[in-house]
């Protein structure tokens, strides 16, 4: 039983460890991730404000009212891709399709920024988590090998006062 506890204790201990390990990757990674798209929409100078006077977009909230900003500026220009199309196919000489793609393309990219903030964020959240938890199983398997230990000493001095102890010596009569 003694063995069982320790081994127990040990293998709990080791997933806390592993468990901890893991989480310090998913919270790197969803760091990394998040100032990867902060990088490039800062390299690329994206910014909310028609005029181009106003911040550098930089968070899942900018980028998406942005997203939504051109949308309806792409929707004043037709209200679908077919609309503008008129029936016919694309022509990149025309300045209005042109002006469609273009914001269809913007737009689209906004919204994978958003996408990539928010897996990121899944990643800090995941990783935070599998830290939390690992560190509970570390905490786990050391109260089980104390309370093991405790167990065993106790077990050694129960069986020494339930140990028969021999008694005075028989005298002959």
């Amino acid at each position: 039983m003694k063995n069982i506890a320790r081994y127990g204790a040990l293998a709990v201990g080791l997933v806390g460890i592993v468990g901890v390990a893991a989480g310090g990757v998913f919270i790197y990674q969803g760091l990394a991730v998040n100032n990867e798209i902060t990088a490039r929409l800062q390299e690329e100078q994206v910014v909310l404000d028609a005029d181009g006077e106003g911040a550098v977009i930089s968070s899942a909230a900018e980028a998406e009212r942005a997203a939504n900003t051109i949308r309806e500026h792409r929707q004043a220009i037709a209200s679908t891709y077919q609309d503008l199309l008129g029936g016919g196919r694309y022509d990149p000489t025309n300045p209005t399709q042109l002006t469609y793609t273009q914001a269809l393309t913007m737009e689209n990219s906004l919204n994978l920024a958003v996408t990539a903030y928010g897996i990121s964020t899944i990643a800090l959240a995941a990783g935070v988590f599998m830290v939390l938890t690992g560190l509970a199983l570390i905490g786990t398997g050391v109260a089980v090998a104390i309370l093991a230990q405790r167990l065993s000493r106790m077990e050694g001095r129960v069986n020494r006062l339930l140990t028969p102890r021999p008694g005075p010596a028989a005298r002959p009569e």
